[in-house]
């Protein structure tokens, strides 16, 4: 990764919530298995169409400019839970090759969170277990210092998908407790001053809403290689926020309500620019995502991704970066500084130099 000339004078002083960065959509997915694959056309074979993208190990990705990651994480407080995926036995049933051993180290019959998209069908990850992911981003933020902050959304899986005459494996709940345990794997891996917390930027404000909407994101100079930790659904904030009122002690920024106590990052994977523009004003983190089910790849509509280029939305979430068009069409989306971090089209200062965000160009 080239190395570029350390910024200087005003981009230093430029609030992390003025600058836009790329990141991935399931950013660990591998990929469905080929039995499974042929196993689930048999069910459900428009679900195939959606499932059909994968990406490669995380370091590769930051290397190529990625500055958002996300990683869907499943409990597994005893072990096991997910170590025989049941579509093992339903594609021999089926008469169909079965797939190669996919668990060789039996990481998955250890305790702790573990990496997946749909429990017994898309089980193949790039990294695993979720310490294994974190241990990744970690060495590989280590190793270029001076980066832009890396955005790591955490969604927590604990449903099952639609019966279809098969029964899954059960998820384990999410409760208080089940987060507090998440909060203690991520600080196993990633210290406190390797992140940008709630309390570092609520400071002295009554809530995290109140700093955001007063303008106290942390400036580029004190965020510059640190990691900030999203938690991805609205639903999980009640148990997140017990007992961490606007979340005093916590670690992770929850997809809360404009307004909110804990307000300071939201998500708007669906709401138009001009809505995302007026949060993005009132100084809050927005993600937004550019493409869905792989559709917009498959049929090369630039819409949604243009339009979100133009906004104001901090983080652009793709399956589809600059370094992985889509086969189909060359969809992609990317920045056409290439540049790892740019100058935001809404918030940023006008004196701002997008060459100067991140210390490293991409390697495509």
């Amino acid at each position: 990764m080239l190395a570029l000339p350390a910024a200087a004078g005003t981009s230093d002083e430029i609030r992390l919530n003025e600058i836009q960065v790329i990141g991935t959509h399931n950013s660990y997915h591998a990929g469905l298995a080929p039995g499974v694959e042929q196993w689930l056309k048999t069910k459900r074979p428009e679900a195939v169409l959606g499932l059909d993208y994968q990406h490669p190990t995380l370091d590769k990705q930051l290397s190529a400019g990625i500055r958002q990651v996300e990683i869907d994480i499943y409990a597994d407080s005893q072990g096991g839970r997910f170590a025989h995926p049941r579509t093992i036995d339903w594609i021999t049933s089926a008469g169909l090759s079965p797939d190669a051993p996919w668990d060789p180290p039996a990481i998955m019959a250890k305790p702790g969170f573990k990496v997946l998209h749909i429990q017994d069908i898309d089980y193949r990850s790039n990294c695993q277990p979720f310490t294994a992911c974190l241990r990744t981003i970690r060495e590989w933020s280590r190793s270029h210092p001076g980066h832009s902050p890396i955005f790591i959304l955490i969604e927590t899986k604990a449903d099952r998908p639609p019966a279809d005459g098969v029964e899954f494996t059960d998820a384990e709940p999410f409760t208080r407790q089940t987060l507090d345990a998440l909060d203690a794997e991520i600080l196993s891996v990633v210290p406190k001053k390797a992140m940008v917390t709630p309390d570092q930027v609520r400071g002295h404000f009554p809530t995290l809403q109140a700093a955001v909407r007063a303008g106290q994101w942390p400036t580029l100079h004190a965020a510059r290689g640190k990691m900030l930790f999203l938690l991805d659904q609205k639903r999980m904030g009640p148990a997140y926020l017990e007992g961490h009122p606007s979340l005093r002690g916590r670690i992770m920024f929850t997809n809360s309500r404009p307004g909110e106590p804990d307000a300071a990052f939201i998500e708007q994977n669906e709401n138009d620019v001009a809505q995302i523009n007026a949060l993005v004003r009132d100084g809050y983190l927005i993600r937004a995502r550019t493409d869905w089910d792989t559709r917009p790849a498959r049929t090369n509509d630039t819409g949604r991704r243009d339009a979100l280029l133009s906004s104001g939305a901090q983080i652009l979430s793709t399956d589809y970066p600059d370094s992985e068009p889509a086969h189909w069409t060359n969809y992609k989306v990317g920045f056409p500084e290439k540049v790892a971090a740019r100058c935001n089209p809404v918030t940023a200062p006008r004196d701002c130099r997008s060459e100067s965000l991140d210390s490293y160009r991409p390697e495509y």
